[in-house]
């Protein structure tokens, strides 16, 4: 038996049934976006919108737009407060779940990256822009104490620790 799936913190369900051709805005409000800046590992949201124009391709459904978004993360050295600003283009493909056999081998091209497949008569345009902005997240961001961290922590950096660090040393020997 398949356990249920969590609901998503974001969600902005649309029915194709009443999908009409158009601009959508979604905004998360305060409670959403407290619940994915925990999801995500932010220290919070401070604003997260979108606004796409949908157009129906038979059964599926293209969403192309623009994703908004200022946050505040942890450099990923002093552990400080970064904070970001994402205004970037959206660019989704909804395709009916059926669309692909589980054992058939697809090629994917970059178009295919963002299909999001969704069951029955309906999709969740909230969850897939909360979804593009996790990938905005930069996981290794740094700010501007990042290199005082390193050196108080005694962390080479990448000069002194990489790769070509070991062959200029070699280098000096000679």
């Amino acid at each position: 038996m398949k356990a249920p799936m969590p609901q998503p913190e974001f969600s902005r369900i649309v029915e194709l049934e009443r999908l009409g051709e158009g601009t959508r805005k979604i905004a998360a409000d305060a409670a959403e976006r407290e619940a994915l800046a925990a999801r995500f590992g932010l220290v919070g949201i401070d604003r997260l919108e979108a606004e796409v124009s949908l157009t129906v391709q038979g059964k599926a459904v293209a969403a192309d737009g623009r994703i908004a978004a200022q946050f505040v993360q942890s450099c990923a050295v002093s552990g400080d407060d970064l904070a970001v600003t994402v205004d970037e283009p959206l660019h989704l493909h909804f395709v009916p779940a059926e669309t692909h056999r589980p054992d058939e081998e697809v090629e994917l091209d970059e178009s295919d990256c963002d299909e999001i497949e969704y069951e029955g008569a309906r999709f969740d345009l909230g969850e897939a822009v909360a979804q593009s902005l996790a990938l905005a997240i930069d996981p290794f961001a740094t700010g501007p104490d990042a290199e005082k961290a390193r050196k108080e922590a005694g962390l080479l950096d990448e000069s002194a620790a990489g790769p070509f660090a070991a062959l200029a040393a070699l280098k000096k020997k000679d």
